[in-house]
Parts: structure tokens; sequence; C-alpha cells
């Protein structure tokens, strides 16, 4: 089976750092896997790696997504599973890089979607069909297709009613779907890189001083341009994390100061599920700094892991 290397782990660890030396010394092209990176015009809150940061090493599905667009894991997988078929064909090493633990594992399962991306007038025309009727309504009908599915949903869960529906109207069951897919084989044969700190309190502060880094860089500058483009809360992309708390000060729903310490708390919380995700993983190689980041530990240790 063919061979990628994943390197995830909490936000703020590094992965970007390390994932550019691993290519380099293995020949290798980086892929990545966070969830808002796929969007154009947002590179500060997101993180995106600039050209100095990626120092030449190809990287995929960065900016590959319009933010008014509703991006999907099932599209990510689509087009990330390509990407790496692409790059194993040319003899290079896929290097998976980021915190979306959803994608990775979509990714890397060999997972199929009952509902192609092409289903997505069917999946409009759901999500109008929730906003008109209600949550309610939608799963006494969801009921009647995939009652399974119904009794663990709640009504205001909009988001995964939609996806039930929209499997269930193409003739199938999320519930089936999802036994079936756990049965197949690996899409890849997957190494397991995990960055992270060994004390939370060191994670945390890096956490904090990267979120005021954002603010310097321009944070605020860039939601005031999505703005002006048209976008609102409403739109995915601006459900992120730093946009949102960002956006509602904007807006005077809250005081800049108190949007920048929701921004540091959320990321704190969402390190905290990167974490419990990264359980999950088989076998991994687990690389815990102490204080700054050792990269030159961690090539090391990756390297002798990797080959």
């Amino acid at each position: 089976m063919r061979r990628v290397a994943v390197i995830t782990g909490p936000t703020a660890t590094g992965k970007t750092a390390l994932g550019v030396r691993l290519a380099k010394l293995l020949g290798g092209e980086v892929v990545s896997a966070d969830s808002m990176q796929v969007y154009k015009y947002m590179d500060i809150g997101t993180a995106k790696p600039t050209p100095e940061e990626t120092q030449g090493v190809p990287h995929h599905m960065i900016d590959v997504a319009s933010p008014f667009e509703a991006y999907s894991v099932s599209l990510y997988v689509l087009n990330a599973a390509r990407v790496c078929e692409d790059i194993l064909e040319r003899g290079k090493l896929p290097i998976i890089v980021g915190g979306t633990g959803l994608y990775i594992e979509s990714l890397i399962s060999g997972r199929d979607f009952a509902a192609r991306p092409e289903d997505s007038a069917l999946r409009e025309e759901l999500s109008e069909k929730y906003d008109r009727l209600g949550g309610e309504a939608m799963l006494s009908e969801l009921s009647k297709l995939d009652p399974a599915r119904a009794s663990k949903l709640h009504p205001n869960d909009k988001k995964r009613i939609v996806r039930a529906l929209e499997i269930a109207r193409c003739g199938g069951s999320i519930s089936d779907h999802d036994e079936e897919t756990k049965r197949l084989p690996p899409r890849f044969d997957a190494r397991y890189i995990i960055t992270d700190f060994e004390s939370r309190a060191d994670l945390y502060e890096r956490i904090d001083r990267r979120v005021d880094l954002m603010l310097e860089r321009g944070l605020v500058s860039e939601v005031e341009g999505l703005l002006r483009m048209g976008l609102t809360p409403a739109h995915t992309a601006m459900q992120a994390i730093g946009y949102k708390e960002i956006c509602a000060a904007l807006r005077g729903e809250c005081g800049m100061e108190e949007a920048v310490e929701s921004v540091k708390r959320e990321s704190r919380r969402y390190a905290k599920r990167q974490i419990s995700w990264c359980k999950r993983y088989p076998d991994p190689l687990k690389i815990c700094f102490n204080k700054t980041p050792d990269f030159e530990k961690a090539v090391a240790l990756s390297t002798e892991f990797l080959i």
C-alpha cells in the first residue's frame, strides 16, 4: 500500500515548520489538512504558511475555495486524494499536515461519501427547506427514511439532519453507510507524527502569543475586508475561530478586547479537542517539545520513524 506521512496535533505546535523540513529532506510535498486554510483571502487568522515559511516546498489544498462556499469533508477527500495520488505517481512522499482530524481520518480511511459534491443542488434544497419548515419537521421526515439516525439527532442540528436526508434521498441510510465505510480498507498506509508540548501551560502560552501575533499582522483588517466582500456571520468561513469573534466586535456585539480574549479561549479549547482526537491514531510518533520546538531533534526522530 502507498505510504503517506501525517503530521498533526494541537494548534501552534510547529506542524507546518516540521512538514517543510521533512519535505525538503525526504523529497515530499505538503498536503494541507486544515478546514479553514482551504479558503481564499483568509490568511492571517488561519495561520496560512507564507512563501518564506514554505521555502519552495509545494503546498496543496490551500486557497482552493471561495469563502462564500460551504466547503465539506467530502469535497476535501475527493480533491486531496487526487493530490496524494499524483504526488505518489511522481515518486514523491505526500506529507499531510494539519489539525482537522475529521479531514485526516476521512482521507486516510478510504471512506467514500454516498452523497457526492455534485449533489449540491439537493443539499441547498434541503437546507432551504430546513430554514423554512424548522428542525422538528425535517427530523420527522428523516425518521421515516432513517429512523436509527433520526433518533440520535437534535432538531437544532441542521448540518447533520440535512446530511442524513441528503443520503437518504440518494437511496441510502447514513447508519448503513457508516457501518459499510468502517469495513473499507485504508486508502493509504499512513505514518502518524503528533506534535505537542510537555506542559499544557507552555502550549496555552504559545497559543496566546500566536493570537497576539495575528492581531499585529492585521487580523482585524483581514476580517474587515471579508465583510466588505459581502461575507456575513452565516457563511461557514466566517464561523472559524478568530473570524467570528472579531466579526462580532466589528458589528458592535462586544468590545474588541473581549473578542480577543474569546479568540484565545476558543483556540485553547480547540487544542484540547485536537489532543483528544489524536488519541485515535494508531502507533504514532509523539514529539513533545519543552518550552520551544526543537526541530533538529524532531526531524531526526521523524526521519527515523518514516524511513
